[in-house]
């Protein structure tokens, strides 16, 4: 009978509401679902999407639309397989729960309980507990992404080399002090499953999770993955479909799957399978995490952690009074959403090629939502919300002094205005062209913007540090609408740097740096910025971006800001090697562009890599531009070609070609094994 329920079939006829005697069809909600999907793919740049809805143990809705191919000859089906990025995250959290059900972890114990060789600069690690990888507040620096996201290769560097990683890293926060998105506690807590299983993490998952549960497209790269199985992905750089993705440091991020699949491991969370994890660690999972240190006020949001879950009450749900959680999942090519209904056995999951996880969450609000209304638990569905235009009012004269200069997201710098007669403008100082945002001071002491989608105030924690406090409601139109409520940036104070040290980074400004330590298979040749500069900003003296000068080699990525905003930091540590000047941010090696050579312009030439490793780089003379550059590749290497502005032109991984047009002022990297070499040839265009 378990089995059955395990593998029950999708049923195309009418079901019927257990005890409710109301017959389903859902004819409603698989219409309604079908429009929103095909909004995604004709409107917010989605090659496909693939949906999926349990109810109490069966999938009653399934469906997929746009394309898996150009020519629209290999067609979508429920079994084509995505990447799930970060939903990958509920695996190894249910992976560890299982492991707390049979004795073998203690949730609020020390990690280098289980973990000897687990060790870092700062004595703070050994405060940290499984508890704190899965909610987040473990105060790891972020994501150590060197050599993770690669193209058709699943190299298990990333994952072998990450306590090397952590072993030179300081924390940002005292472990526990907030929770702030961590993938690197993900990667840890799947370390911690192997050391205390003895099993790979890809064969615990697939042993106690995806087959019993007949989750039989779900893989990870450490397995045998077609990649004619798996959903098409494109890029407007590129033509043609581009490689597989592999993001092999797993648990974080890298597991395939279906929605199918996804919502049959959703019944471990329902109720509707026994034997899997205990309803002790499944209630434990759903508990408010994220208020066991510091948070703000919240209400409607999208973010309020569990352990793995990024939220146990997901708006609009908490408008119902029905407890909704969910996890969403981002890479650089696929994206995911799973939403639970626990109390009513009901769960979505939606899996897309581009996009994001927040409008593919939209469809699964769509799917849960519609089923709710045809089997009568809600009557009918509640408006949008807005705060309405503001209606000004006076205000308090000591606001004034929450003016300044704010850290945020992604090292930006913020900057705010405060006016006397209750107007604050927030702009980017970062990015200068962005546009400046007008909001006005209310009688409730917050600030609103004209449309009424978002409000601000200042908080002043207890820690001493002063937050700009954001709540908005952000309608995406055709598919719903988005609710946040976090801390959206910190109050930056001015460092005390001495001025020859202020003078050692301020001669780095307007110097480009080239990544060396990349794999040739990597994504980020492709898809990221392997050119990359420093600067520093009057609005932030003693800082570079948002980082705080520590000495003339160091700048600390410190932002402490629970949520989303404070995620993702790193240091920028200088070295110099041979008259070279070397920055190590976060597992990656940028060198200065004096290392950059000329390509040599002559018809024959050849270069080799070195035995660090490290890749050679090139600069377009003005007597290569235009010409045809062919390369006879090495066996383990790959090259890559940047135009003047940065972006690439040419990945000979993604391409499958040896040959490009080299553009003017432009920039040609080679990757590949110690001592590879290439051999290039230049010739005419016309040639």
């Amino acid at each position: 009978m378990l089995a059955m329920t395990m593998l029950a079939p999708i049923s195309a006829m009418a079901a019927t509401a257990s005890g409710t005697g109301i017959d389903l069809t859902y004819n409603a909600t698989k219409a309604a679902v079908m429009e929103k999907a095909k909004i995604l793919t004709a409107e917010y740049g989605v090659t496909s999407v693939q949906y999926a809805l349990m109810d109490e143990g069966e999938i009653v809705i399934s469906g997929q639309t746009g394309k898996n191919d150009l020519n629209d000859e290999v067609p979508l089906s429920a079994n084509t397989i995505y990447g799930i990025g970060s939903t990958s995250k509920m695996m190894v959290t249910a992976s560890v729960m299982k492991l707390v059900d049979e004795g073998k972890i203690e949730l609020d114990n020390p990690v280098v309980n289980y973990i000897s060789e687990f060790k870092m600069k700062d004595e703070r690690y050994k405060q940290i507990t499984p508890r704190m990888l899965l909610n987040h507040s473990s105060g790891l620096l972020g994501t150590s992404g060197h050599n993770a996201t690669l193209y058709g290769d699943n190299d298990t560097q990333a994952h072998d080399t990450f306590l090397d990683r952590l072993a030179t890293q300081n924390l940002k926060a005292d472990p526990g002090a907030f929770s702030v998105y961590s993938n690197d506690s993900f990667t840890l807590a799947e370390i911690l499953v192997e050391k205390v299983s003895g099993m790979t993490f890809t064969a615990f998952i697939h042993q106690h999770f995806t087959e019993p549960l007949g989750m039989d497209h779900t893989k990870t790269p450490q397995d045998n993955v077609d990649p004619g199985q798996m959903a098409a992905v494109y890029s407007p750089q590129v033509d043609g479909q581009l490689p597989l993705e592999n993001y092999n440091i797993i648990a974080s991020g890298g597991i395939y799957s279906t929605a199918e699949d996804l919502v049959r491991f959703s019944q471990i969370f329902t109720g509707e399978v026994e034997g899997f994890l205990s309803p002790e660690s499944v209630e434990a999972m759903a508990q408010e995490e994220y208020r066991r240190g510091m948070w703000p006020n919240e209400d409607d949001s999208s973010i309020a952690y569990g352990l793995g879950w990024d939220s146990v009450n997901l708006f609009p749900f908490n408008d119902y009074d029905i407890q909704a959680v969910t996890k969403g999942g981002d890479t650089l090519s696929y994206h995911s959403s799973l939403v639970v209904l626990p109390k009513y056995n009901m769960a979505a999951a939606v899996t897309s090629s581009g996009g994001s996880s927040s409008t593919d969450q939209l469809i699964a609000r769509e799917l849960l939502l519609g089923a709710l209304e045809e089997k009568q638990i809600i009557a009918e569905r509640k408006p949008e919300k807005s705060f309405g235009t503001p209606v000004q009012a006076n205000m308090p004269q000591e606001i004034m002094h929450f003016a300044g200069n704010y850290g945020a997201r992604d090292r930006t710098i913020l900057k705010l205005n405060v006016k006397e007669e209750g107007q604050l403008t927030l702009s980017s100082v970062t990015t200068p062209n962005s546009q400046k945002q007008l909001y006005v001071y209310t009688s409730d002491g917050s600030f609103v913007n004209e449309a009424g989608t978002e409000k601000l105030a200042f908080i002043t924690e207890e820690n001493g540090k002063t937050y700009l406090w954001s709540r908005s409601y952000v309608s995406t139109k055709g598919l719903g609408q988005l609710a946040t409520s976090e801390y959206k940036a910190l109050k930056l104070d001015t460092p005390e740097v001495p001025a020859d040290v202020t003078a050692a980074w301020e001669e780095r400004e307007g110097k480009q740096y080239v990544l060396m330590n990349e794999k040739y298979t990597s994504m980020v040749y492709m898809n990221a910025l392997p050119i990359v500069s420093l600067q520093m900003f009057n609005e932030a003296p003693g800082r570079v971006y948002t980082n705080p000068i520590v000495d003339a080699n160091l700048a600390v990525g410190d932002l402490q800001i629970p949520g989303m905003a404070g995620r993702d930091l790193m240091n920028f540590e200088v070295s110099e090697v041979g008259g070279v000047e070397y920055i190590s941010a976060g597992g990656s090696i940028y060198a200065s562009e004096d290392i950059v050579k000329l390509l040599y312009a002559g018809n024959h030439s050849k270069t080799t890599i070195q035995a660090s490793g490290y890749a050679t780089w090139y600069s377009v003379p003005d007597a290569a531009a235009g010409k045809r550059m062919m390369v006879n590749l090495p066996s383990h290497g790959a090259f890559a070609v940047y135009n003047q502005a940065g972006r690439c032109i040419n990945h000979s991984v993604v391409s499958g070609t040896n040959e490009v047009i080299l553009p003017e002022n432009g920039r040609v990297v080679f990757a590949g094994d110690s001592d590879s070499q290439f051999e290039i040839t230049l010739t005419s265009k016309a040639d």
